[in-house]
C-alpha cells in the first residue's frame, strides 16, 4: 500500500513521498485521522494512506470505534457487492496486511481484535480524531460557561481537515456512513454559531454563517441562524431574502415546505419581534421605534411615530423604495409583512410594486 507523508495540517500531495519511519512514529502515541483524509499521525508528521483495500478496511473499523463490526459489512466496505470467492479468507488476508502496516507505524498489534463473526478496533479520544471530536462536543454541552463551551466547540471543529475520507474508495462507506459524519459536523457548526449569537456576536458571525449555508444549501438550522444574525444586525431585507432562498430550495429540490421553527422565525422578522429570547434590533439607520409601536402601523397603543420616520424605517428595511421624484414603491415584502399581521393593504389586489404618493406627514 502506497503512502504519502505530509507535515501535520498540510494537504496530502499527489503520489508517494518518503515514508515516515517507525522510529519517528514511536516517539509519540500514534493517532488515526478520519475527519478528512484517512491518515496516521504522530503529531509531527502525518502518513496519508493511498486508496487500497486495507485502507477501506481500516476506515470501516475506525467509523465503528470499539464496537463489533461484522465480516459481511467489512467485505462490502472493501469489495462492494462483489466480494471475492472465499470472502472470509480474503478478509482475513486483508486484516493481516493492515496489522503489518500497524507494526510499521508503531500502532499496537492488538489494536484490531478478532471476534466471532467479525473484528473490533480499539481506540479512544487520544488515538482517534473522531472520538476526540465527540468528546470535545460533550464537554461543550456540559459546560455552564458560554465562552468555554464555544471554545470547546471551535476546537472540535478544527479537527476536520479536507475532504471526508477522500482517499478511501468505498461505495459502502460513502453512501451509508460518511453522510452521518457530515451531519455530525453540521450540527456542531450549528451549535457554535448559536453560541456566538447567544454571546451577542451577530454581526461577527454573518460571514461564517453565510459560508456554512452555501456549503449546505438545504440545512434549515443553519439558514435560521443566518436569518437571525442578519435580522439582529439590522439587515431585515437580507434576512427575508435568505428565507425566500431556503423556501425556494426546499420546495423545488425536495418538494417540502420549511419547518415550523423556520416559518415562525420568518413571521417574527416580518413583525419586528424579538427572536431566540434576544431583543430584535432596528434596521440599520432607522430610529428605534417608540414603545408600543406596531410594525404595521395598524395596532398602536401609543401615539404614532411621525410619518416620515415610519416611511424612512420601511425604506431602510427594504420594504419601500423611494423614487427620485419622492414617491414610494411598495414591495411584495411589505404585503407579506402586513398580511402576517392579519390584514391587507387597500390596493393588495394588483400584482407587482405599487406607487405611493410622497409623505406629507410630519
Amino acid at each position: 500500500m502506497r503512502k504519502a507523508v505530509v507535515k501535520t495540517g498540510a494537504p496530502a500531495p499527489d503520489g508517494a513521498l518518503p515514508e515516515l519511519t517507525a522510529t519517528a512514529v514511536a516517539t509519540s502515541r500514534p493517532r488515526f485521522l478520519v475527519l478528512g483524509l484517512l491518515a496516521i499521525t504522530d503529531g509531527r508528521e502525518t502518513v496519508v494512506l493511498q486508496p487500497s483495500k486495507p485502507a477501506s478496511l481500516l476506515a470501516a473499523l475506525l467509523l465503528h470505534p470499539g464496537v463489533f463490526v461484522s465480516g459481511d459489512l467489512l467485505q462490502r466496505a472493501v469489495w462492494g457487492n462483489r466480494p471475492p470467492a472465499g470472502g472470509r479468507s480474503a478478509l482475513h488476508t486483508c486484516v493481516l496486511r493492515l496489522r503489518r502496516l500497524f507494526v510499521k507505524y508503531g500502532v499496537a498489534d492488538h489494536a484490531i481484535e478478532a471476534v466471532p463473526g467479525g473484528y473490533r478496533l480499539h481506540a479512544d479520544a487520544d488515538t482517534l480524531d473522531l472520538l476526540r471530536f465527540r468528546e470535545l462536543l460533550a464537554r461543550a454541552r456540559a459546560s455552564e460557561d458560554p465562552d468555554s463551551a464555544l471554545r470547546l466547540g471551535r476546537t472540535a471543529l478544527s479537527l476536520w481537515k479536507g475532504p471526508l475520507l477522500g482517499n478511501v474508495h468505498s461505495d459502502e462507506l460513502h453512501r451509508d456512513h460518511v453522510p452521518r459524519l457530515a451531519e455530525e459536523r453540521l450540527l456542531a457548526v450549528e451549535r457554535v454559531l448559536d453560541g456566538e449569537l447567544r454571546l451577542g456576536r451577530h454581526r461577527e458571525v454573518i460571514a461564517e454563517a453565510r459560508e456554512a449555508v452555501q456549503a449546505a444549501a438545504g440545512h434549515e438550522g443553519l439558514s435560521a441562524l443566518l436569518i437571525e444574525a442578519l435580522y439582529r444586525s439590522g439587515r431585515r431585507a437580507e434576512a427575508l431574502a435568505e428565507y425566500r432562498r431556503i423556501w425556494a430550495h426546499l420546495t423545488s429540490e425536495l418538494g417540502v415546505e420549511p419547518g415550523q421553527a423556520l416559518r415562525e422565525l420568518q413571521g417574527a422578522v416580518l413583525r419586528g419581534e424579538p427572536t431566540g429570547g434576544r431583543p430584535a434590533l432596528p434596521a440599520a439607520g432607522a430610529p428605534p421605534p417608540p414603545s408600543g409601536w406596531a410594525p404595521t402601523g395598524l395596532e398602536q397603543t401609543s401615539p404614532p411615530a411621525p410619518g416620515n420616520l415610519v416611511l424612512r424605517a420601511l425604506v431602510n428595511a427594504g420594504l419601500l423604495e423611494e423614487n427620485p421624484s419622492g414617491r414610494y414603491r411598495v414591495h411584495d415584502l411589505l404585503r407579506l409583512f402586513v398580511q402576517a399581521a392579519g390584514t391587507n393593504l387597500p390596493d393588495a389586489a394588483p400584482p407587482g410594486p405599487t406607487d405611493l404618493p410622497p409623505s406629507t406627514a410630519g
